[in-house]
């Protein structure tokens, strides 16, 4: 039996919004529109991950901080994504709290991340990110520090 694959347009977007890619993540990866909000630039650059979009990636990266290239490797297999805050700081700064849950050679991690994003020139852009690390590593079991 056949099975039949769903147009990647409509399958549910990769960022876990349980909206069709088309009308989430994929008019910014797909189309020319910037992302409005520092959580949907966030979104869509998971979802860039997912489908190993580099050239995306590296464009919405601040030049300050951008890499000249990145390794987008076919064994991390991405498993899910969870926003946990979204802080706006002033008009062109806000923060971004997430969970990105993943596999590597069969073994699963996860991310958890505070990350800086600014607004420029009309676009957001990732700056860079804090790992958080578990409380259990870091020895305090009150939380991570401020950004």
């Amino acid at each position: 039996m056949k099975t039949i694959q769903k147009d990647p347009a409509t399958r549910s977007c990769p960022c876990g919004s349980d909206v069709p890619y088309s009308g989430c993540c994929g008019r910014y990866l797909d189309g020319n529109a910037g992302a409005d909000t520092a959580v949907a630039l966030m979104r869509s650059r998971y979802a860039a991950y997912v489908l190993r979009r580099e050239t995306y990636l590296l464009g919405t990266w601040h030049p300050t901080t951008r890499p000249t290239a990145l390794s987008l490797g076919d064994e991390t297999k991405w498993l899910g994504l969870q926003v946990l805050r979204h802080e706006r700081r002033g008009d062109d700064q806000a923060l971004v709290e997430f969970v990105a849950r993943y596999k590597v050679d069969g073994r699963a991690n996860r991310l958890h991340e505070i990350s800086r994003f600014v607004h420029q020139d009309g676009r957001w852009f990732y700056v860079a990110g804090r790992i958080v690390e578990p409380a259990s590593r870091r020895g305090d079991a009150a939380g991570s520090k401020p950004v």
